[in-house]
């Protein structure tokens, strides 16, 4: 008889939130070279704001990934 695997929606929100940092810091990059004209330029918020998504969504990834169990 075949089981059947479901995976947990943390697992998909996990990987949402990684690549969504991974895109932001990597905006966050081109701009530190580049900044801004504005007065908040200087606190570099897209470097925080995607390294604190890349350390989220790599928690929820590794916590909720899909894993084999042994066939009882």
């Amino acid at each position: 008889m075949s089981r059947q695997h479901v995976l947990p929606v943390w697992f998909f929100i996990g990987m949402l939130l990684l690549i969504y940092g991974i895109i932001i810091l990597a905006v966050g990059i081109i701009q530190f070279s580049h900044p801004a004209p504005v007065v908040l330029a200087s606190n570099h918020l897209n470097l925080w704001g995607g390294g604190l998504l890349i350390a989220l969504g790599g928690f929820y990834t590794l916590r909720f990934r899909p894993r084999r169990r042994p066939n009882p």
